[in-house]
């Protein structure tokens, strides 16, 4: 049989809780570095395909960036600046041909009051109505009055704004008093 005795003075302690508990805590240690570490690896992934989607988007915008002065510097030359002259110059005879002379005509007509007539007529598009720039002969100061009022009551017409008013020096002419103004057309 055998004896277990101590000769010791002073008992021997038992350090198995603290090992215990530095390990668990040791393995929790290395579990949160191990989910961490693989945390940091996924968002290290996710910003590298993030990272190749911004330089392949500047890469594009350097590219149109470099058309785009290409561009700019082909229509800024001499040949397409003529080119685009004559555009310019063709668009306006399309305007000027599809400008609605009829319909202008019409509704002056149902504005002219007696004694008053439409010496000239210079239509100029812009912003998709038409400005008028006309000069109007009345017999009389009642029918230039006449007409005044039932331009700025007519629907299609608007903006009005006289610019001269003279009277002819010439004795026996049927115009008493010349009138020059623009006003704006709308066909709506």
């Amino acid at each position: 049989m055998k004896l277990h005795l101590n000769l010791a003075t002073a008992p021997q302690a038992n350090h198995r809780p603290f090992l215990a508990l530095t390990g668990g805590a040791g393995t929790l240690g290395v579990v949160a570095l191990v989910l961490l570490s693989h945390a940091a690896y996924q968002s290290w992934r996710g910003n590298r395909e993030l990272r190749a989607d911004t330089s392949r988007w500047q890469a594009q915008i350097r590219s149109d960036s470099r058309k785009q002065q290409e561009l700019d510097a082909y229509f800024h030359s001499a040949a397409a600046q003529g080119v685009l002259g004559r555009a310019a110059f063709l668009n306006s005879l399309i305007d000027a041909r599809s400008f609605p002379w009829t319909r202008i005509f019409m509704d002056l007509e149902k504005t002219l009051p007696p004694g008053v007539r439409v010496v000239s007529i210079a239509p100029r598009l812009a912003d998709g109505r038409a400005e008028l720039t006309l000069e109007v002969g009345a017999e009389s100061d009642a029918s230039k009055i006449q007409f005044l009022e039932a331009i700025e009551k007519a629907k299609m017409f608007s903006g009005l704004v006289v610019k001269d008013e003279r009277r002819p020096e010439q004795p026996g002419a049927s115009d008493k008093v010349i009138l020059h103004l623009t006003v704006w057309y709308s066909t709506i």
